[in-house]
């Protein structure tokens, strides 16, 4: 079997295919779209780089592992292929667990916070505008063409999970959230 090469030379253009070989320029919607995704995937790999041998983050990491695995299933979709979709139900269901369990151990927020504190924290708030702004697209995306609609509450609660995980981190790292000042 041929080895393949990384390099096409076919977008030199500036176009690429989507699944099914259909091109388009590379900043058509669709491709902004799950190129974000990919973005956000690498923002939590990042986040994920950061975290120091501490057993609370065991879980965390595990969790966001499979996170990755879903976004890259949710590119796909938005690319074009049939994927199968049913673990997204599941898995907003675990999101909305973890964002509990994370929740008792958190003060109460009665303020916005800013997107600051310990760099996998800091990582995890960078991951959260990313994917808000994953989710903007995908809505943009979906009056153009079918988007299944749990990838768009999945991004929403990926959101929240994201911004609960920072506040979290910045516990475990002996961080305090710093309070928005309007002045």
């Amino acid at each position: 079997m041929n080895k393949l090469k990384l390099y096409t030379r076919t977008g030199d253009r500036g176009m690429t295919s989507l699944y099914g070989g259909k091109r388009v320029e590379k900043y058509d919607l669709q491709v902004e779209s799950y190129g974000t995704v990919d973005e956000l995937n690498s923002s939590i790999g990042v986040m994920l780089s950061f975290f120091s041998v501490i057993p609370a983050k065991a879980g965390i990491h595990s969790f966001y592992t499979n996170i990755q695995n879903d976004l890259f299933l949710i590119g796909s979709h938005l690319s074009g292929a049939k994927v199968d979709l049913k673990i997204i139900d599941k898995r907003v269901t675990d999101m909305e667990k973890f964002i509990d369990d994370l929740d008792e151990s958190l003060t109460p927020l009665n303020n916005f916070i800013l997107p600051s504190g310990a760099k996998d924290a800091s990582f995890s708030h960078l991951s959260r505008s990313i994917c808000r702004r994953a989710e903007r697209m995908v809505i943009k995306l979906s009056k153009s063409i079918e988007i299944d609609k749990k990838v768009i509450m999945y991004l929403n609660r990926l959101s929240d999970c994201l911004f609960q995980t920072a506040r979290f981190l910045n516990k475990e790292n002996r961080i305090n959230d710093v309070i928005w000042k309007k002045d």
